[in-house]
C-alpha cells in the first residue's frame, strides 16, 4: 500500500516517533504511528514502566485484575450517558462483540452501517451481494471469500451525512434492524441533522445505536468523539489510541443494552489479563493531563496547511481531507496512484516513512514537523517538474502502489 519493495517491512527499534529498520537506517514517522495506535508516540517511559511494574506483579491468575474496575469507572466518567463495559484486546473483535450486543437485545439480525469496521464476518458479508459495496467505507476491494453465503443481506451500507439515503435504507428494513453503526467522523464533520436523524429514528424503533470510536476516540477529546457532536449512543466502542500500542479495547454501554451480553456467550482467556487496563489507565491519565487531543488537532492542522501551502505554490493537484489528527490527501490526477508512490519515494529518500496520511502523536514536535514540512515541500517541488514533464512513473525506483489490502508475498 505505501512502496513496493522498497518500503522498510520491518523495524529494530522505535522510539518517540524515530524508527530504525533492521540495517539500522533511521526514519522519521510522519505516517501511521502503529496504524494511529501510539497516540503519544513509541515507548514512552511513563506507560512503559507502570506495565513493566504491572508485568513483574503478575499479568494473569485465577482471578480477576482490580485495574480492569478502575479503568470502567474512569471510562464511564467520561461518558455519563454510559453505565457498563465490557472490554476485549482489538478495535475488530470489539466491535463483534457490540454487534452480538445489539442482536441479543433486539432478537434481530439485519445491520446498518456506515464506515470501516473490521475484518469480522458481520461486516465483510455487505459485499457478498455486491463486491464493491464497502468501497466507500475506507478501503476498497475487501473480499468476502470465506465468509457464509448465508450471511448475504444481513448489513447494509449508508453513506456518511446521506440523511435521505439512510432513512430509505432504515425505512425498507426497520422491522428487522438489531443494530445501527457508524463512525462520528473520518474525512469530514458530520451533518447535526444526520445524527439526529438516526438517533431519533433508533430510539423511536428500540433499534441499538453503536458508535465505532476506535479511529476517532482520544483524537478530538478526551474520549469518544461523539461527546463533541452531542451524540448519544447505547454502545460505544473503543481501541487503538486508548492504551498506546498496548492491544486493549473496551465496548461501554447502556445497562439496559449490555445486560443482554448474559444471555449469549462472549468470552476469552486473555480479556482479563493485566496489561491492557493497566496501560489504558495510564495513557487515559497522559492525556487528560497534557489535553493531548487539543495538541494533535494544533499540529494536524499545520501539516494540512503545510500540504495546501506547497500545492499550491508549486501548482500540484491535490485535494485533502480529514479532521485534523488524522489529515490525508489525495492527487488529482490520472496517474494518482503513481505520484503518491513517487511521494513516498522521495520522503523516503530524505528520511521520512510518509505516504499521503499523517497521524498525529504527541511525540511529533517542531523540529520533526518542520523538517518533514520542509521535505514535503521540496518532494513537491519536484513533483512539479515531473507532471510538466509527462508520466511520473518512470521516476519510481518499483511498482506503482496499490490502493487495498493485498499480500504481496
Amino acid at each position: 500500500m505505501l512502496l513496493p519493495g522498497l518500503w522498510p517491512a520491518y523495524y529494530s527499534k522505535a522510539k518517540g516517533c524515530r524508527v530504525w529498520d533492521l540495517d539500522c537506517n533511521e526514519y522519521t514517522d510522519m505516517s501511521y504511528m502503529g496504524m494511529g495506535s501510539c497516540i503519544l508516540g513509541y515507548a514512552v517511559e511513563e506507560v512503559d514502566r507502570v506495565v513493566k511494574s504491572t508485568i513483574d506483579k503478575g499479568i494473569m491468575s485465577t482471578l480477576n485484575v482490580p485495574e480492569e474496575v478502575e479503568l470502567g469507572k474512569l471510562l464511564i466518567k467520561l461518558h455519563p450517558w454510559a453505565d457498563m463495559v465490557r472490554y476485549a484486546r482489538t478495535g475488530g473483535e470489539a466491535m463483534s462483540i457490540a454487534v452480538r450486543i445489539a442482536r441479543a437485545k433486539t432478537k434481530k439480525d439485519k445491520i446498518l452501517f456506515c464506515g470501516y469496521h473490521g475484518w469480522h464476518d458481520w461486516y465483510l458479508s455487505a459485499n457478498l451481494a455486491d463486491k464493491k459495496s464497502l468501497d466507500g467505507h475506507l478501503l476498497p476491494g475487501l473480499s468476502p471469500l470465506g465468509v457464509p453465503r448465508k450471511l448475504k443481506g444481513t448489513t447494509y451500507p449508508f453513506n456518511f451525512n446521506d440523511t435521505e439515503g439512510f432513512l430509505r435504507l432504515f425505512k425498507k428494513h426497520k422491522n428487522s434492524l438489531g443494530a445501527v453503526i457508524l463512525e462520528p467522523m473520518r474525512n469530514v464533520k458530520p451533518d447535526v441533522r444526520f445524527f439526529k436523524a438516526i438517533r431519533e429514528v433508533t430510539q423511536k424503533n428500540n433499534i441499538v445505536l453503536i458508535v465505532d470510536e476506535i479511529t476517532a476516540g482520544w483524537r478530538l477529546t478526551i474520549g469518544g468523539a461523539h461527546l463533541i457532536f452531542n451524540l448519544t449512543p447505547d454502545i460505544a466502542v473503543f481501541a487503538k489510541g486508548m492504551s498506546n500500542g498496548y492491544p486493549m479495547a473496551a465496548v461501554l454501554g447502556k445497562e439496559n443494552i449490555m445486560e443482554a451480553a448474559q444471555s449469549t456467550f462472549i468470552s476469552s482467556t486473555y480479556w482479563t489479563e493485566r496489561i491492557g487496563p493497566t496501560a489504558a489507565i495510564v495513557t487515559i491519565t497522559i492525556l487528560k493531563r497534557n489535553n493531548v487531543p487539543g495538541y494533535l488537532i494544533k499540529i494536524g492542522q499545520l501539516i494540512q496547511d503545510g500540504w495546501k501551502y506547497s500545492a499550491l505554490k508549486y501548482r500540484v493537484p491535490i485535494e485533502i481531507s480529514g479532521m485534523a489528527p488524522l489529515g490525508h490527501f489525495d492527487f488529482r490526477h490520472e496517474k494518482s496512484m503513481a505520484l503518491k508512490t513517487l511521494f513516498t519515494q522521495c520522503m523516503l529518500e530524505k528520511g521520512f516513512l510518509a505516504s499521503n496520511a499523517f497521524y498525529a502523536s504527541y511525540a511529533h514536535k517542531e523540529k520533526e514537523i518542520n523538517a518533514y514540512l520542509s521535505a514535503v515541500d521540496n518532494t513537491f517541488q519536484f513533483i512539479s517538474k515531473v507532471l510538466s514533464g509527462g508520466n511520473p512513473e518512470r521516476f519510481l525506483k518499483g511498482p506503482v502502489c496499490h490502493s487495498g489490502f493485498k499480500r504481496l508475498a
